[in-house]
């Protein structure tokens, strides 16, 4: 059999086909074959001029798989020319271009597209619809979602697989959970890809319980291997919850079905083991990654930056830049996080100045953000003060800056900027309980206390409840959580108490003093203030720990809030006592304790 003409001769040639002595069936195939092969744009043109010389492009199939090649090259005008000179594009045409509009970071052109196909006598198919949904997932556009929803209600495509899985993908992105399990209940037949979208839309929207009990559903089925943008979403729902047993049990479904070298779960997989309290696993899991990317590089950059590891972040965005792999915008923040943490205030800024002075990106609100944070944990107050005042934010970014200003203020006493912050905060209806009770913090350090009182009043008035402090261990696979104050309903209720009067005891003849002031304890006896401090969520939940992990251990307790001063010593102190390491994860970073000190050297 001959081999098919090279690219220069077939241009050349008057009529292929009599050259090739093949049939006109044959000379199509051979068109197709190379259209399936470019990889560039040269040869794609090559081939258009081939097509066009042998008279198919007016030929619907040969034509579409031609527009299928620019699209795949993502050179989307030339698609869009094509499919304008088409005589009579057929849906296959149509869903290309969509496909290749969105692809190329344009969904609005997909829909607007779609908008045009009713003056064409081309009908929809499953796979139009599932382009346009993709479209409103990239948007996150759920009202448009909802319509196109309707016309595949309306035109009989609610039992398309790809379809109903593309409507979860989409209500997950768009924040509409309920919407999107909906929509999964009522499928007949579901694959991987719709088991997948489901998980990642629990994952997505803060609920990891529901996407690891998804998984098990799937995983108990046994009707396909899950792949490994599953095992992704599974991943990212245990690094979400602080769940390590299930975090390895999936890794070791990861190994199993050979996507350890896939670089998005291997990422997942660091970022897993840092927010789980595990770096040094991070670390072991990252050393194996054979080549690296910025996402891989970003996630251990930003999980030795929640560690307090500051020197080994910045030595890994150096080794990233010997390997002349260019950062992201989310990578300076791993970077900015880390210096913020470790006190490095002149690498931070000089890591600001070269972000778009080296690398063309400019910085934005998160990042000063950041510079603010180190600024304030550094005693700069007045700077940082100054910084947030001239930051241009959206409402939300608002929030985290001067929420983050508001904590620095609290820290070094500053009342004047702890009232200016609070006020950004309680107009912008952001964060308002956070607001007044470290504000009412603030006050009380300072010994305002017709202030603090004050607050309390208007609290109670406008009824602004502050966010219970919660904390939870896991053993076994199975979670314990544990409120401030609620004995009475934690596991093993009498023996936490127990072991936590006796830990007091034995920290007091260390000169532990209990309850410090600042805590919105106004007016409370130092007994009390003691017992309060001593039932913090944290505590109950290490007391549980001690109980029922065996010696040699770590335990590790994650909490939503930010652990408070007095936990954090006695957690130093309780580590020396009982000869025990703790990991503990706050809402700020990583803490652990071992032989009386902390990784953090009380700089958090």
């Amino acid at each position: 059999m001959k081999r098919p003409l090279n690219l220069l001769f077939a241009l050349t040639s008057q009529s292929p086909s009599r050259q090739n002595k093949r049939s006109s069936f044959h000379t199509k195939a051979y068109f197709i074959q190379q259209l399936q092969n470019c990889n560039d744009f040269i040869s794609a043109t090559l081939a258009h001029s081939n097509v066009l010389k042998s008279g198919f492009l007016n030929d619907t199939f040969t034509t579409n798989h031609l527009i299928n090649c620019y699209v795949r090259l993502q050179e989307i005008e030339d698609a869009h020319q094509l499919f304008n000179e088409m005589p009579e594009p057929n849906v296959v045409s149509w869903t290309s271009l969509m496909a290749g509009y969105v692809n190329a970071g344009e969904p609005k052109i997909a829909l607007w597209l779609f908008g045009k196909m009713p003056w064409s006598s081309v009908v929809p198919n499953d796979f139009t619809f599932a382009t346009l949904i993709n479209a409103c997932s990239v948007l996150a556009d759920l009202e448009v979602g909802r319509r196109v929803h309707t016309h595949v209600e309306i035109l009989g495509f609610q039992s398309s697989l790809v379809v109903c899985s593309s409507l979860v993908d989409m209500y997950g992105k768009c924040n509409d959970v309920d919407e999107a399990r909906r929509v999964f209940d009522l499928m007949s037949y579901r694959n991987v890809v719709s088991w997948t979208s489901m998980i990642t839309a629990y994952a997505q929207n803060a609920q990891g319980h529901d996407a690891l009990q998804i998984f098990r559903e799937f995983s108990g089925l046994m009707l396909d291997r899950p792949n490994h943008f599953m095992l992704a979403s599974v991943i990212s729902a245990c690094a979400s919850l602080g769940r390590l047993v299930s975090g390895k049990v999936t890794h070791g479904a990861v190994i199993r079905g050979g996507h350890d070298s896939n670089d998005v779960v291997a990422s997942a997989l660091v970022d897993m083991y840092a927010k789980c309290g595990s770096i040094r696993y991070s670390d072991k899991v990252f050393r194996r990654i054979s080549n690296p990317s910025v996402i891989s590089y970003t996630s251990m950059i930003v999980g030795a930056a929640k560690y307090g590891l500051g020197r080994l972040s910045l030595n890994l965005f150096k080794e990233m830049s010997d390997r002349r792999i260019a950062p992201n915008d989310v990578t300076f923040l791993g970077v900015l996080h880390a210096c913020s943490h470790s006190g490095l205030v002149g690498e931070g800024l000089g890591q600001l100045k070269s972000m778009y002075v080296k690398y063309g990106i400019m910085p934005d609100a998160r990042h000063y953000t950041c510079v603010v944070d180190m600024l304030g944990r550094t005693g700069c107050l007045d700077k940082a003060f100054q910084l947030a005042k001239s930051i241009q934010v959206e409402s939300n970014e608002g929030a985290l800056l001067w929420g983050t200003l508001l904590s620095a203020s609290k820290v070094h006493g500053r009342v004047d900027v702890a009232v200016e912050a609070s006020k950004r905060l309680i107009e912008s209806n952001q964060q308002v309980a956070g607001a007044f009770v470290t504000l009412s913090n603030v006050y009380a350090f300072a010994g305002e206390w017709e202030n603090v009182h004050s607050l309390r009043s208007e609290m109670k008035r406008t009824g602004v409840h502050k966010e219970p402090g919660c904390s939870w261990v896991e053993i076994k696979d199975s979670a314990y959580v544990f409120y401030a104050g609620d004995v009475a309903s934690c596991p093993q209720g009498s023996e936490v108490a127990s072991l936590l009067r006796e830990l007091e005891e034995r920290m007091k003849e260390r000169g532990y003093v209990g309850g410090s002031v600042g805590l919105v304890f106004v007016d409370v006896e130092e007994e009390a203030k003691e017992q309060i401090v001593g039932l913090h969520s944290e505590r109950l939940a290490l007391a549980f720990g001690l109980i029922n992990i065996p010696k040699g251990m770590t335990i590790r307790v994650m909490k939503n809030l930010r652990m408070c001063r007095d936990c954090h010593e006695a957690f130093k102190l309780i580590s020396d006592i009982v000869e025990r390491d703790f990991v503990v994860r706050d809402v700020n970073r990583f803490h652990h304790f071992k032989n009386g000190s902390c990784s953090c050297r009380d700089f958090w």
